[in-house]
């Protein structure tokens, strides 16, 4: 009986796309066919091959039916793709080519269907060697090779480029069309109404540009239900890498096809001649643009207009335009209408600043500030809604007269229940806590108010002249591209900026594009330059800083802490802790440590996701996230974040003293490598501290240990020229060679993705090696990179080594960092293009480098304050008072973490509830959040006024959503690598190191990239 199970498997996976769950219901059924009776001995054996059957199905659903669900969502997406392909071809090419008497010439049908044959072809050919792949499924059950082996070929890339590039013209020769040919816009118009779906001509065009993300979709679901060990996961893990490449050179190159388009319309309409000619000659120069709402207020915030105005910003200039009519709605509903501008101003970008709420700076003497309409006094008032600055004095007034009462309530002779200076001074609260929310509100509703300074032309008398300008953006994201942009655009224009790479792919020219990292500062660190003061290592402690406005949160550096470490042999080791919550980082606290530190390691704060899974609220142990600090007299000292005053919580140690030299986590287990071969494992105890008398020692060999490297659930150690894999659970060890070389030991270790790259302690080469198969995937030399440079030596060694936001950064003794494109997402971090080189270096070797990345507070991406009123450029004004409350009550909860217990009064009066109007109340909880409707008050008695300071009564606020916000994630990432000194590299110039470093300072230099929106 030993063929039936082969028979089953093949039955369940046939060719038919319900072939399995005609099996399972044939098993059920017990149906004849599935059994040879000559080899069914009795009823028993009958059913124990059912049961059999059964389980079989059973694993059979969990990995490999839902791989054959995607499989056959490919062949039915390919299928529909080719299908509009073809009617591209079919409804509109061929009826236009042979249309008696002519609609278009020959001459403009080619242009507008230029390269849609070539695609078809292609994916003819693919569709083809995928039904013939469907056919081995039941033998083979892969489809990644495929992928990689049909577009992975230049010819794809080329026919897609051509077609990318040419969309925008085609689209234009399509609007010229309508507009001048009357037939071809009925012969459009024909076609999509007899058209089943009602797709129009441009949404079958535009399918070729979305078909690369679709698969990468599709492929992305197959790899997360194909098991570790299957044979299609490596080939699976390429294919996504090949065709992430390949949608990131398209959507490039639609990028710098969209903004020529828009550049050139521009053009046309600036009246500037030389300004005309700049935006011509740098037509790649464009950083962003977008339809924006200029909005001008009255004295009391009253809307006096809005209009849309197309804002661009290029490399050096701003430029706002006027939009002019887009076109006849018949054609805008086939084809996009690009509309005509008319240039309203433009600024210098240095001289253009984003002024917030609140934050005005004074005018120099030398400066006039020409005050808009309405742009007089109140700089809040006129960006809030109308309505909520109208309550906003209200309240202030209201809050004025109180307080006079207060003042005659304490002058009574009598004695009141009711009325007493205690009653008096709960009112002031309640009316300053109502004037805090409407001014929560209003800053709110600014979150989509993009407030600019502009200069002006001077006045009669020479003197400069600036005005404000309001744009309502369609969202806060928008408003956090537009002040990051800004801010990082004229970080690009300065001198280390320009140039600040040199690019592999432009020949050694020079360039300085904007989406390259920036340059934003570099500084001294250590001020004692002593000799032994060696950069070692150094870690990016993320903490949130709640008080950071929203300029400063768009246009900062990651939100946290830069720990720095430097020791020496024979010295004390010494930490630096900086600041990030500033556009450059500043030093807050330094930490002297006994012996020379080695090794850093961020340990974030436990989560409590398992205790509110099951429903077990566990009290926090007040450790919050550490700092592991590897020393070179053994010891591992833990400390506590920065916000918690980095005190030293913890002393680990090893029992021989040997010298730490890397350390890394789990969410379980502390990992140390030791300069003896050794690794320590340290456990957690209840108080989520480290344990020591958990620790376990793992020994790799002779050599020392000099990095580690954890991944989902094993953690790579190097020792000499090998790497140990060590399974976290158990502890087991699987050995392999990365290096040929005995005398040369795996110095780095970063992971992305499927794959991990490795630098070594000699040569100029770094290796790909996969994270499951274990096998080498690709070899890269470093050196042939620094011939863009004069660099005078053959061979470069890497002393550090990163991945950050698609980048590899390789750091070479020399001084230099190079950096090489690798994939973001799941598959192989293959290098797919030619490397950089940076043009800011360090005089000796990169000591170090680190990246540091944050999201941005939930709380800046929401709009909650924002409703649907028609004053509001953002959609409106209002918002319930229970959000306003909460959310109130949210900043009072970060006030006051650092404050003891304080006294809280609380009181409720049952003698008012039949009153109209809102309880006054310092307490914002149910009964005040209550709608304006419910006059009932809570059951208390308003004769008993208590003071109260239970720490339960204290204003807390809403349990923090942990995945609300994650669709709208925005990432702040920066990289800040270490070494002695600085220097600027010029092209053609010697590049090499400097023989004498000693004497110079320690330098942090810190890139920081566009935010992630």
């Amino acid at each position: 009986m030993t063929y039936f199970p082969e028979q089953l498997m093949k039955a369940a996976r046939s060719g038919t796309k319900d072939g399995l769950e005609r099996t399972k219901i044939a098993v059920m059924r017990k149906v004849s066919f599935l059994q040879r009776k000559d080899q069914l001995g009795n009823t028993g054996e009958s059913e124990n091959f059912v049961n059999l059957v059964r389980d079989f199905l059973t694993g059979l659903l969990s990995a490999q039916v839902v791989r054959r669900h995607i499989l056959s969502s490919i062949i039915q997406s390919e299928r529909s793709y080719l299908e509009s392909l073809r009617r591209i071809l079919q409804d509109y090419h061929r009826p236009l080519m042979e249309a008696d008497p002519r609609i278009l010439s020959p001459r403009k049908i080619r242009p507008i269907f230029y390269r849609i044959r070539e695609i078809t072809q292609c994916h003819s050919m693919f569709q083809i060697a995928l039904a013939s792949r469907v056919a081995e499924w039941d033998t083979s059950e892969k489809i990644g090779d495929l992928f990689v082996a049909s577009f992975s070929k230049s010819m794809v890339l080329d026919v897609y480029s051509d077609y990318v590039n040419n969309f925008t013209n085609a689209m234009a020769l399509i609007k010229k069309a309508c507009i001048s040919k009357p037939a071809f816009l009925e012969f459009l118009k024909k076609k999509q109404a007899s058209s089943v779906d009602r797709i129009t001509l441009y949404g079958l065009m535009v399918k070729p540009i979305q078909r690369f993300p679709q698969f990468i979709l599709l492929l992305q679901d197959m790899l997360k239900n194909t098991p570790k060990g299957h044979v299609d996961r490596l080939p699976l893990q390429l294919a996504l890498t090949e065709l992430e490449m390949l949608a990131e050179k398209l959507n490039e190159q639609k990028r710098v096809a969209d903004q020529i388009a828009e550049t050139q319309q521009l053009a046309r309409s600036v009246s500037d001649r030389l300004l005309s000619k700049q935006l011509n000659s740098e037509q790649g120069s464009l950083v962003l643009c977008e339809t924006l709402i200029e909005t001008v207020y009255g004295e009391r915030g009253q809307i006096l207009k809005s209009k849309e105005r197309k804002v661009f910003l290029f490399d050096d200039v701003l430029i706002c335009a006027n939009i002019n009519v887009k076109g006849p709605p018949d054609i805008s509903s086939l084809v996009p209408i690009g509309p005509k501008y008319t240039m309203k101003w433009s600024a210098p970008l240095l001289q253009v600043q984003v002024v917030e709420v609140g934050q005005e700076a004074p005018q120099g003497k030398d400066t006039l500030f020409q005050q808009g309409v309405g742009l007089r006094k109140h700089c809040k008032a006129i960006l809030g809604p109308p309505r909520l600055y109208q309550e906003l004095q209200e309240l202030q007034y209201d809050l004025s007269v109180v307080e006079e009462v207060t003042l005659l309530v304490g002058t009574l002779q009598g004695t009141y229940q009711n009325l007493n200076t205690t009653v008096a001074q709960d009112w002031c609260l309640a009316l300053q806590r109502l004037i805090r929310i409407k001014e929560e509100q209003i800053q709110s509703a600014n979150k989509c108010r993009l407030r600019l300074q502009v200069p002006g032309r001077p006045d009669k008398s020479g003197r400069p002249v600036s005005f404000m300008v309001v744009f309502n953006t369609p969202n806060p994201l928008s408003k956090i591209s537009w002040v990051n942009r800004l801010h990082l655009a004229k970080i690009a224009l300065r001198e280390e900026n320009s140039p600040g790479w040199l690019c592999g792919e432009d020949e050694g020219k020079t360039v300085a594009p904007f989406w390259y990292p920036l340059l934003a500062c570099h500084m001294p660190v250590f001020a004692m330059k002593t000799p032994e003061r060696k950069l070692e290592t150094a870690l990016h402690n993320p903490v949130h800083c709640a008080l950071l406005g929203f300029s400063a949160a768009s246009t900062s550096l990651p939100q946290g802490y830069l720990w720095v470490a430097a020791g020496g042999e024979g010295s004390q080791g010494q930490i630096e802790i900086f600041s990030l919550n500033r556009t450059t980082p500043r030093a807050v606290k330094s930490l002297q440590v006994g012996s020379a530190v080695r090794c850093l390691d961020y340990v974030p704060e436990p989560s409590p996701t398992e205790e509110m899974e099951a429903g077990v609220n566990k009290a926090p142990a007040g450790i919050g996230s550490s700092i592991c600090v590897g020393l070179d007299d053994g010891r591992v000292l833990v400390y506590g974040s920065v916000d918690s005053a980095a005190q030293c919580l913890l002393t680990l140690r090893n029992p021989e003293g040997c010298p730490v030299l890397c350390l890394r986590h789990s969410s379980r287990f502390l990992f140390a490598g030791l300069r003896n071969g050794t690794v320590m494992v340290y456990g957690r105890n209840n108080n989520d501290l480290w344990d020591p008398d958990s620790c376990r020692c793992v020994s790799l060999g002779s050599d020392p240990v000099r990095t580690l490297l954890v991944l989902d659930d094993s953690v790579w150690a190097s020792c000499g020229n090998s790497v140990t894999v060590l399974e976290i659970s158990s502890l087991n060890t699987q050995k392999f060679e990365v290096h040929p070389d005995p005398m040369v030991s795996v110095a780095h270790m970063a992971c992305a993705g499927g794959g991990v790259w490795m630098a070594f302690s000699e040569g100029s080469s770094i290796r790909l090696f996969h994270t499951e198969t274990l096998e080498l995937l690709q070899e890269i030399n470093i050196s042939r990179h620094s011939t863009l440079l004069n660099t005078g030596q053959k061979s470069m060694r890497v002393t550090s080594l990163l991945i950050c936001q698609g980048l590899l950064w390789v750091g070479t003794a020399q001084g230099l960092i190079i950096t090489l494109p690798v994939p973001k997402l799941e598959g192989i971090p293959k290098i797919t293009g030619k490397g950089m080189i940076s043009l800011n270096a360090h005089c000796g070797p990169v000591d170090f480098m680190v990246a540091s990345t944050s999201f941005l507070s939930p709380d800046l991406l929401k709009r909650d304050s924002v409703g649907d009123g028609p004053d509001s450029a953002c959609g409106g004004e209002d918002r319930s008072d229970t959000s306003s409350q909460e959310s109130l009550q949210q900043s009072y909860q970060g006030d006051g973490r650092g404050k003891g217990r304080g006294v809280l009064l609380q009181y409720k009066l049952r003698s008012t509830s039949g009153l109209p109007g809102r309880p006054l109340t310092a307490l914002g909880d149910e009964a005040s959040d209550s709608s304006l409707e419910s006059l009932e008050h809570s059951v208390e008695d308003g004769s008993i006024y208590e003071l109260s300071d239970d720490p339960e009564m204290w204003v807390r606020g809403r349990p923090c959503e942990r995945d609300g916000g994650r669709r709208d994630r925005v990432i702040s990432a920066a990289v800040i690598s270490g070494g002695r000194g600085f220097r600027r590299l010029r092209e053609g110039a010697a590049a090499g190191a400097r023989t004498n470093v000693e004497g110079l300072e320690n330098i942090l230099m810190v890139w920081q990239l566009p935010l992630t929106v």
